[in-house]
C-alpha cells in the first residue's frame, strides 16, 4: 500500500509543480490579487501536503499500522478537496466552492494527527 501512496505523492508534487509554474507565468496580470493569492494558497498547500504523503508512504512501508493508513487516506483527500476547491473556485468563478474548502482542512488536520498517533504508538 506504501507505493501507491507514495506515487500519489510523487503525482500531487509534479502537478504543484506544474500548476504553480502556470500560475506564476500566466496568471499573474489575469486574475485580481485576491484571486491571484488563493491560487497561491491552493499551490503552497498542495505542494507541502504532497511531501507529507511521500511522508506517510515511506513511514508505511517500515509500519503496518491502521491508523497510518488512514491518516495516507486523509492527508490525500485533504489535499485534493482543500487545493482542488479552490482551484476550481478560481477557474470557475463559482465563490461557493469555497464553503468546501474548510472540509478539506479539517481531513488534513486528522490526517496529521493519526500519522503523529501512528509514529509515537509504533512498537520499533
Amino acid at each position: 500500500m506504501w507505493t501507491i501512496f507514495f506515487s500519489i505523492g510523487s503525482l500531487l508534487s509534479a502537478t504543484a509543480v506544474g500548476l504553480g509554474a502556470f500560475g506564476a507565468h500566466a496568471l499573474k496580470g489575469r486574475l485580481t490579487p485576491e484571486d491571484f493569492a488563493i491560487f497561491d494558497t491552493a499551490s503552497r498547500y498542495l505542494g507541502m501536503q504532497s511531501l507529507g504523503i511521500l511522508g506517510f508512504s515511506l513511514l508505511m512501508a517500515r509500519l503496518d499500522a491502521l491508523p497510518l493508513k488512514v491518516g495516507a487516506f486523509a492527508l490525500t483527500s485533504g489535499t485534493l478537496i482543500f487545493s482542488g476547491s479552490l482551484y476550481i473556485l478560481i477557474f470557475t468563478g463559482i465563490r461557493s466552492w469555497g464553503a468546501v474548502t474548510p472540509i478539506g482542512g479539517l481531513l488534513l488536520i486528522v490526517g496529521w494527527l493519526l500519522g503523529s498517533w501512528s509514529a509515537l504508538s509504533a512498537n520499533w
